[in-house]
């Protein structure tokens, strides 16, 4: 039988760190992210998130997070696309980390976003999965710059944009939700990248971009 990353190849990507293993979530990890999301990412009341995914129902989280897996991949094109990468610590489940782009090939810019459940917070993933997205994005797509953004209030994701070397971009006022917050965006380019003390370990990179017509 075909194997399923010859017929869609981000399937085939994996992005190795010295504690992670980074790659597309698959349908049946559906089931472990959904876990991981129930058991908490953030306090109470004090989502991170553009849109409040977190405060769903929990008869609602599940089929709503299936649902935006499926639809990135559908959605998926050379032009604009969103790879949704699942984030695992040996055998544990420990949140998502995304990458994308829209009109790739002229602007050379992605954006990331992630989440970590809170009983792996606090202990470096964070950075370590950011740190690993963004290599594969300048060293493996050619990117030239990478964007990302979060509350102004939230110093966990932004202290992490710091570290690695980002620099402030603007700060704009948002509806997130039905709370209007002020967002600051970050910007990081190869110059800027402070990398990290390890190299990334890469697989289906090649695949990828040919898929991508890079």
């Amino acid at each position: 039988m075909t194997p399923l990353a010859d017929i869609w190849p981000p399937f085939g990507l994996t992005l190795t760190t010295p504690r992670l293993t980074i790659r597309p979530v698959f349908d049946d990890d559906i089931p472990a992210a959904v876990a991981a999301a129930r058991s908490g990412v953030h306090e109470p009341g004090k989502s991170p998130f553009s849109t409040p995914w977190t405060d769903l129902p929990a008869d609602e989280l599940a089929p709503n997070m299936a649902q935006w897996y499926w639809r990135c991949r559908a959605n998926f094109t050379e032009d604009s696309w969103t790879l949704l990468l699942a984030v695992w610590h040996e055998e544990d489940f420990l949140g998502v980390q995304d990458i994308g782009a829209k009109n790739f090939k002229t602007l050379k810019t992605v954006s990331t976003g992630s989440w970590l459940k809170q009983s792996a917070q606090g202990q470096g993933f964070g950075k370590e999965m950011r740190a690993a997205v963004v290599s594969f994005a300048f060293d493996d797509l050619g990117a030239e710059v990478a964007e990302s953004e979060a509350a102004s209030w939230n110093q966990q994701s932004l202290g992490v944009s710091t570290s690695l070397g980002y620099e402030p971009n603007g700060i704009f006022r948002d509806g997130w939700g039905d709370k209007v917050q002020e967002v600051q965006k970050v910007r990081l380019t190869p110059e800027t990248f402070k990398r990290p003390n390890w190299t990334l370990k890469v697989q289906g990179h090649e695949e990828l971009r040919t898929y991508l017509k890079l």
